[in-house]
């Protein structure tokens, strides 16, 4: 089973996604997630096996596209709390390496309610799709507990406004 990540559920509705005029933000959590955040569409519900830090899991993902970019909620269970720094670390090499990317910009990512980590990070990087086409990419990396996330945005030229409402969005509800 090769790796994969949110990043790659994005690529490939990035492939499919139609450019929205106008976005229709509303409040998601898929069922168990623990997380909430805003969209600007109805997101897809996705559930695929994945392989992470030599590990098989199950990673659940919340998808749509809108403006010309895609949005992208992830997440997964680790069975050791030793496996979230790893986990963590991996999710964000392999999104980098879809898009055959190097973070441009990294910060300490901030969620609202989560696990605090030294591996939890929001980057923004450009890169490529696999047909060649310039992509931009945002995405953060988290975690609650045994539960790590990846938060995506990826397009040819992502609204700044539209990225930061997406991020802002995400929290933990008490």
């Amino acid at each position: 089973m090769k790796p994969t990540s949110v990043i790659g559920a994005a690529l490939l509705a990035t492939g499919l996604a139609a450019c929205a005029p106008e976005a229709n933000w509303r409040e998601f959590s898929a069922e168990g997630s623990g997380v909430v955040t805003l969209f600007p569409c109805r997101p897809d519900h996705h559930v695929r096996p994945v392989r992470v830090a030599d590990a098989p899991v199950r990673m659940e993902m919340l998808v749509c596209a809108a403006g010309g970019s895609t949005f992208a909620l992830g997440f997964l269970d680790v069975a050791d709390p030793a496996r979230v720094i790893v986990t963590l670390g991996e999710m964000r090499s392999i999104a980098l390496a879809n898009v055959h990317g190097a973070a441009h910009r990294l910060a300490p990512a901030n969620i609202a309610g989560m696990t605090p980590n030294p591996q939890a990070v929001r980057l923004s990087t450009g890169g490529t799709l696999p047909g060649g086409s310039a992509v931009h990419v945002h995405a953060a990396f988290f975690a609650k507990g045994l539960r790590v996330y990846q938060a995506t945005v990826i397009g040819a030229e992502p609204s700044s406004q539209w990225v930061e409402t997406f991020f802002d969005g995400l929290k933990f509800p008490p």
